[in-house]
């Protein structure tokens, strides 16, 4: 009698459609990775993947190609931490979660400031932006919050008492010279600027963020449980029109990430250890005049990441946020690649930034040194096959547990990107396996990054085209 409950609760969890999705979910990541495995010789069936286990590499190659060939080989370890988080939370955690219901009455809610920084290129893109993401949240019944726009160039937005435009002043420098998008954050910071008490909120969007009601629902959750000063949730691209479909598709791996190694971080450490961004960020006010954005050049690239970081060193604690946030991909390869270098240069700011305690960056370090030798493992497909070296058994099966991982991040960020409903079941299929073929492009593209990055102008802060006329979108 006492284990009918829990097969009837068992049964009840199996029933739900979000539960019966996930199961299939975890049937097929783990079917990926053993077949993986099986194939690429990290469990050892076929008589061929015994072969350079009789190879003599020091004979065959002599001992500097040896050596190099070996700290090659083991360099495809740096990821392995950051896999493991990833193969955690897209297993212990619903990859496809019931839609949030608000637990609270959204008139209850704390002040939020719905913040957004532009340079004030796309005065058309802020404005209609602007306007569909307060009506999201009126038709949630939010009422406390206000829209607050931070902008280097006046965009003489419509009068509306919930939208506040703030113009930083040309002159305008904080303390330590931060620049670009940190140094505008933290003008918005400042006395006799900042209007908010410090038990308001600040939802962090970029200028062609989009919420969504379900993003809305989490977050008054998030505030509600008030367990944590800062949240971060899922954005996806592929939503309405689709500019490039090959930057799209390779984005897929970004909804993965999100879904596996950051998700996990948040709410099993509540700290975001390898990765944070600078969208879909909600922060307790008090606490982000605290940390600040004032953090020199080495914060004023990856400012997001530093933000983070620093939060992360004075004790604060994160927490993941149900729903997602909409935002689109680069429109072009050349932004694709120049968004990737930024991205690379600015975390390489702050991971070498003494200023920032050694336990806050380690993690960082990591997956920024994964990053930064991915022109070396590469090389790894041609060395290995060319050059084969006994390795060991384990070896094996934790470099194809590392492969079969980011392979699977394409995969299941494609599924949470595009719809069954939207798209029917052929084109779905499609664009799960164009994702899929968009990894030589990412491989190419992510190594010019990594070398340009490295040798190139770490000074500057590309923005990526972010608005073209609706007409002009290729569907």
């Amino acid at each position: 009698m006492s284990a009918f409950p829990l097969v009837s609760h068992f049964l009840k969890m199996v029933i739900t459609k979000s539960n019966r999705r996930h199961i299939l979910h975890v049937i097929c990541f783990l079917a990926l990775l053993l077949g993986f495995e099986i194939s690429a010789g990290g469990v050892r069936i076929w008589e061929v993947h015994f072969d350079r286990d009789s190879v003599e590499p020091i004979k065959e190659y002599g001992l500097i190609w040896t050596v190099i060939l070996y700290a090659f080989r083991f360099l495809s370890f740096l990821p392995l931490p950051l896999c493991i988080c990833h193969a955690l939370g897209l297993i212990i955690y619903n990859v496809f979660p019931e839609k949030s219901q608000i637990r609270g009455s959204p008139l209850l809610a704390p002040f939020i400031s719905i913040r957004v920084v532009t340079r004030g290129d796309y005065p058309e893109l802020v404005k209609r932006n602007v306007f569909r993401n307060m009506n999201t949240c009126l038709d949630l019944g939010l009422d406390n919050f206000i829209i607050e726009i931070v902008t280097d160039k006046a965009l003489s937005l419509p009068k509306n008492p919930r939208i506040r435009e703030i113009v930083v002043p040309a002159n305008y420098s904080t303390r330590s010279n931060s620049l670009f998008k940190s140094r505008a954050l933290q003008y918005a910071l400042e006395d006799g600027v900042n209007l908010l008490n410090d038990d308001a909120w600040i939802v962090h969007l970029d200028e062609e963020t989009l919420l969504t009601e379900g993003s809305v629902a989490g977050i008054l959750n998030f505030l509600f449980e008030g367990k944590h000063q800062i949240g971060q949730g899922l954005i996806t691209y592929a939503n309405e029109e689709i500019v490039n479909w090959v930057t799209t598709l390779a984005d897929s791996f970004r909804v993965g990430a999100d879904m596996g190694m950051l998700r996990f971080c948040l709410r099993k450490f509540n700290k975001p250890l390898f990765l944070f961004k600078g969208s879909f960020v909600v922060c307790n006010a008090g606490f982000e005049r605290d940390v600040s954005f004032d953090n020199g050049f080495a914060g004023s690239i990856a400012e997001d990441t530093y933000f983070a970081m620093s939060a992360m060193t004075k004790g604060y604690s994160f927490g993941w946020i149900d729903g997602e946030m909409w935002e689109k991909s680069p429109f072009s390869f050349w932004d694709f690649l120049q968004q990737r270098k930024r991205w690379m240069q600015g975390i390489f700011l702050v991971v070498h930034d003494n200023k920032l305690p050694i336990r806050s960056r380690i993690c960082l370090s990591l997956a920024l040194y994964s990053w930064l030798t991915l022109p070396l493992t590469t090389s790894n497909v041609y060395l290995s096959a060319f050059y084969p070296i006994p390795v060991g058994q384990m070896f094996d099966f934790l470099t194809c547990f590392v492969g079969a991982v980011n392979l699977y991040l394409y995969i299941i960020g494609a599924v949470k990107s595009f719809s069954v409903t939207r798209y029917g079941y052929l084109k779905f299929i499609l664009c799960v396996a164009g994702a899929l073929c968009t990894i030589p492009f990412v491989i190419i593209i992510e190594n010019i990054a990594v070398i340009w990055g490295l040798f190139g102008n770490k000074h500057n802060f590309y923005i990526v085209q972010k608005y073209k006329p609706v007409e002009s979108y290729q569907v």
